[in-house]
């Protein structure tokens, strides 16, 4: 290691704590990709598990119930620790968790939501990291695929 490696591992924040959400609903590779991805780039990750009352507030519903979607979750080996997420503001989340980084998935960005939160974050010091979304695996296509099968 050179010694301005050194430095700046010395200098660099103790522990960095990161933030993800999302549904998790049938639960797939997509998702084990973004959390792993997530937890290479801090120390310790936090995952908001989206609840049911949440979910429905978005006008759909999840497959899978949100105490399933949490024990999963919990049990992943790069998820230091799993909470339901009951509120979609992420300055909010920030105020209870303080964490350093989030991460979210690239298909967000650029979108209104998320420049309004890259704005508020950054004014705490937050870096929001737009993870690669894994083409061709998404539990929505999976939803109406299931849909079909059932009407045939």
């Amino acid at each position: 290691m050179t010694q301005s490696a050194k430095h700046k591992k010395v200098s660099r924040k103790e522990q960095i704590l990161g933030y993800t959400s999302g549904v998790f609903d049938m639960f797939h590779v997509g998702h084990l990709n973004i959390l792993n991805r997530a937890k290479s780039l801090c120390d310790r990750l936090i995952v908001g598990v989206t609840t049911d009352e949440l979910v429905s507030y978005k006008n759909t519903e999840a497959v899978v119930p949100f105490w399933e979607r949490i024990e999963i979750v919990k049990n992943i080996k790069c998820v230091d620790l799993a909470i339901p997420q009951d509120n979609l503001d992420k300055y909010v989340i920030w105020e209870k968790l303080k964490f350093d980084v989030m991460f979210i998935g690239d298909d967000w960005f650029d979108t209104e939501r998320f420049k309004e939160y890259e704005e508020k974050l950054s004014r705490v010091g937050v870096e929001i990291i737009y993870l690669p979304y894994t083409k061709g695996v998404s539990t929505s296509v999976r939803k109406k695929k299931r849909e079909e099968l059932v009407r045939t």
